[in-house]
């Protein structure tokens, strides 16, 4: 069975000491979008607000994102990765990648 893993943006965990530091481990997706999603998001753009369709797509790649990391620390054997941030760029048009990383620790 397998331990949740701790991940968070803050340098240590409150109450643990971190006993090793594994390395950096990250993971990442691009995501294209939607045809039909473009053409909705031009309509949105035109009258404002929140476009709905890549506000669950980018919730969604973000998620698959962090699992991949998760994944990379647990066959680190970690407990927990701390630091973590993340950073988005455009690959080309239509395609852009998420990407997370931090540093995969052992806690004592």
């Amino acid at each position: 069975m397998q331990k949740n893993m701790i991940y968070t943006t803050t340098d240590t965990i409150p109450g643990r000491e971190i006993t090793e530091i594994l390395g950096v481990v990250s993971g990442n997706i691009v995501q294209t979008k939607h045809v039909g999603k473009d053409i909705l998001a031009g309509f949105k753009s035109i009258v404002g607000g929140e476009i709905h369709g890549y506000t669950e797509m980018l919730t969604e790649a973000r998620q698959k994102a962090i699992s991949r990391l998760v994944q990379e620390a647990r066959e680190l054997n970690a407990d927990a990765v701390v630091a973590m941030r993340f950073s988005t760029s455009s690959i080309m048009q239509n395609a852009s990648e998420i990407l997370v990383y931090g540093t995969a620790v052992r806690l004592g």
